[in-house]
């Protein structure tokens, strides 16, 4: 006995009707009613408000029923190289990877797929990066975009591009997107201005066997990114050892008065050994200075030691220096007076000025000429 059952779709959903399993047909909007016999019938709902039809009847529908599939969805069926655009209402929404089979509702959303070639070019177009990257041409981020690489390059930079591990041509300043799919990308940032490299701590001995603690900063710079990366892992590494190589022949070479004297001697030093190893790998030394010698603790007690036996045994010399000098001075005073009398005098009254600035009361007897003539007495044998 043949049953009827009445079904209503709503304008904004559709349905699959299966009998006993099977699908049967879509149903669209308004009422609909299904005879069911002796067969069961199912209906399974779907808002078209999610434009992709999630079922297991995909593959069936786009290899069995063509016709249903052209009528009621957007189909997607991508080979191996390709990616496809999903856009909705002409907005792009989704990147589809390579080998997507789907179905797309029509009706609320309208769907669009556009395909690419990844095999063909690996780098996106600059419309469809900005498209993918703008935040202004969208209200939601695009989705499944781990199939990109997106590569900012700021100004003073360059990118060192390798596709399946071949170096490419240098990335300039500026923003790039390159796919994923069926290849493997790396872009490494180079800093083409003026770097500083540190070594720090480096423990070195003298040729007098004196353990000496330096610090050395070298500025540098890339002259030719791609020929250092492809004769170097690390360009930045080689560097440091090398100038490590350097300051420790330097140091070893020289006594460590050498070093105190003539700090500027390990530069050069350092510049002359740098100079022949960095031709060829695509880097410049621009200058190279040590910063720091640290001594031992010991060292330094006795070193300074010997400064202050340094300047004290100057100081003695200078003393007698002027010693001799006053000593020559007076002797030569003596002589003047010895032949003069009359600068004698003059010494005696320059005396007794002296002396009467320190007396607060002087009682003369017998007027001034007694007094001078009896400091001439006393002076004179």
């Amino acid at each position: 006995m043949a049953t009827f059952e009445r079904i209503t779709i709503k304008k904004n959903e559709r349905a699959l009707l299966l009998r006993n399993g099977d699908f049967e047909r879509v149903l669209h909007s308004g009422s609909h009613w299904l005879i069911a016999a002796t067969d069961a019938l199912q209906v399974e709902r779907f808002s078209l408000n999610q434009a992709r039809f999630q079922h297991e009847l995909v593959d069936y529908l786009l290899t069995q029923e063509p016709e249903v599939v052209a009528a009621e969805f957007t189909a997607v069926q991508l080979a191996e190289h390709e990616v496809g655009l999903r856009s909705d209402n002409g907005v792009l929404v989704e990147i589809l990877p390579p080998a997507t089979r789907a179905l797309y509702w029509k009706g609320l959303v309208h769907t669009q797929i556009d395909t690419i070639d990844v095999q063909a070019a690996p780098q996106l177009p600059d419309d469809l990066l900005k498209r993918i990257t703008n935040p202004q041409l969208r209200s939601q981020a695009v989705q499944n975009l781990g199939g990109v690489l997106q590569v900012q390059v700021p100004e003073g930079h360059v990118g060192l591009l390798r596709i399946d591990g071949q170096v490419q041509p240098l990335l300039p300043a500026g923003n790039y997107g390159f796919w994923r799919y069926g290849r493997h990308i790396e872009v490494a940032l180079v800093d083409l201005r003026l770097q500083t490299q540190e070594v720090s701590g480096q423990e070195i001995m003298t040729r007098d066997k004196v353990s000496l603690r330096l610090n050395l900063q070298a500025n540098y710079r890339f002259s030719d990114v791609l020929a250092a990366h492809a004769q170097l892992q690390k360009p930045a590494d080689y560097l440091y050892r090398e100038l490590q190589f350097a300051l420790r022949a330097a140091v070893g070479t020289r006594s460590l008065d050498e070093l105190l004297a003539d700090k500027t001697s390990i530069d050069q030093a350092v510049m002359a050994h740098m100079a022949a190893k960095l031709p060829g790998f695509g880097m410049q030394l621009e200058s190279v200075g040590v910063k720091d010698i640290v001594l031992p603790g010991e060292m330094k007690t006795i070193l300074t030691q010997v400064v202050q036996a340094e300047k004290q045994a100057e100081a003695n010399l200078i003393r007698r220096r002027e010693e001799t000098a006053a000593t020559r001075s007076l002797l030569n005073t003596a002589k003047v007076m010895e032949n003069n009398p009359v600068a004698l005098r003059m010494k005696e009254l320059e005396t007794l000025e002296r002396v009467a600035e320190r007396i607060d009361k002087i009682s003369v007897f017998g007027g001034l000429d007694q007094v001078l003539n009896g400091l001439v007495q006393i002076r004179q044998p």
